[in-house]
């Protein structure tokens, strides 16, 4: 795999599940990402906006995945809260270092 720009630029970015999907599950178990669809019965861009980070794995695609390749829906649930953790920081770093907390002593 080739690191892209930002990674090059951010060598701790966080990685979306949907790289882990295509680098871990479906190229090491020969698959494609159309064929991979075909077995989790969705449409094939469905899991090309996947594994290009487009989209989040979803509790219905967690599921299907989990019965595909055996690792449990929560893992993926938690691949993609993770991330969306992550980003969400990044984003709000500047916004939510002014918020004020509440001083429990007061």
């Amino acid at each position: 795999m080739s690191a892209s720009i930002a990674d090059v630029a951010d060598p701790l970015a966080p990685v979306h599940p949907g790289e882990i999907l295509l680098e871990e599950f479906i190229r090491p178990f020969g698959l494609s990402p159309g064929r991979t669809a075909a077995r989790l019965h969705i449409a094939r861009p469905r899991i090309e906006k996947l594994v290009r980070g487009q989209t989040p794995v979803t509790v219905d695609t967690a599921l299907r995945l989990e019965k595909l390749f055996g690792a449990t829906a929560q893992f993926w649930l938690n691949l993609q809260t993770r991330y969306d953790l992550e980003m969400a920081k990044r984003a709000l770093t500047d916004d939510i270092a002014t918020i004020e907390p509440i001083n429990a002593a007061a």
